[in-house]
């Protein structure tokens, strides 16, 4: 993306994987990108299976949500009756969680004052990569309560080739100056977040525990039009290159009669401080 690179590897929510290498917690630019449309963000991306949202709700009472972004996994909690506080370093995106009546702060994670309060849990939806893992971890294990623990989770999204391979082609052509290469022929795997991993638990913690969620979705070609603008790769570029993306990924699902079925995989990683 303009700007810089994401992690070799790394698996969009579009289903293409990304080749070229630089640590995302650096891309301070793309970390803080997201709220260009926060209501977009919040109704397009996906929530989480109920099974790991009640596998969090085990872990304790007190939540901290690291990249609450606008609150959808502190909702999620919320409504189990989980007191939860949101960390953002984007504060428009706090300020659309705040909305949805989630306490949030906004500061990055690494920086946080947590004024000396601690929680029975850190959690992170979808957002541990933009946390620098060496100093995130040590902060985690600074909040949390004798046995508490940090459980980091993404989606894993597997469309239909051909709309996979539409998206990274379409890029390509339409930002020829990113460094960023696609490559559509790989499908997403937990084993993209393997080195992150390593990193964050590398010291002081229990062995990860690793869980996978399996579940469906159908798409509109509206509704995946709505989702592609809030991945990193397209909130920074242009109107008019975001567009010609989204024409070229809209002209395949079109072909398909309008809509399709992807497959999802959500995974979880979990680790008690040793």
């Amino acid at each position: 993306m303009p700007g810089g690179r994401l992690p070799d590897g790394t698996c969009l929510l579009t289903g293409v994987c990304v080749m070229g290498a630089t640590e995302p917690h650096e891309l301070r630019a793309t970390a803080e990108s997201f709220g260009v449309d926060a209501a977009r963000y919040d109704r397009a991306r996906p929530r989480y299976p109920e099974e790991l949202i009640d596998r969090l709700a085990i872990a304790g009472s007190e939540v901290l949500d690291v990249g609450t972004g606008t609150g959808i996994v502190a909702r999620q909690l919320q409504e189990r009756g989980k007191a939860v506080l949101g960390v953002e370093p984007d504060e428009r995106m706090a300020e659309f969680a705040r909305r949805q009546n989630v306490d949030v702060e906004v500061a990055s994670f690494e920086t946080w004052d947590a004024k000396g309060r601690t929680f029975d849990a850190v959690v992170s939806g979808q957002a541990w990569h933009w946390v620098d893992p060496v100093e995130g971890a040590k902060k985690a294990a600074e909040v949390l309560r004798p046995g508490g623990v940090l459980v980091l989770f993404w989606h894993l999204f597997v469309p239909p080739r051909d709309i996979a391979r539409a998206f990274g082609e379409a890029f390509t052509r339409a930002v020829p100056e990113s460094p960023i290469k696609f490559d559509a022929t790989k499908a997403p795997t937990p084993d993209a977040y393997r080195p992150l991993i390593e990193k964050t638990f590398s010291s002081g913690w229990n062995e990860p525990q690793k869980h996978e969620y399996r579940w469906q979705q159908n798409y509109s070609r509206d509704e995946y039009l709505d989702l592609l603008p809030t991945q990193g790769v397209l909130t920074r570029v242009s109107e008019q290159q975001r567009n010609a993306v989204l024409t070229a990924v809209g002209a395949v699902i079109d072909a398909r009669g309008g809509q399709f079925t992807c497959d999802y995989t959500t995974v979880l990683f979990t680790a008690a401080k040793s």
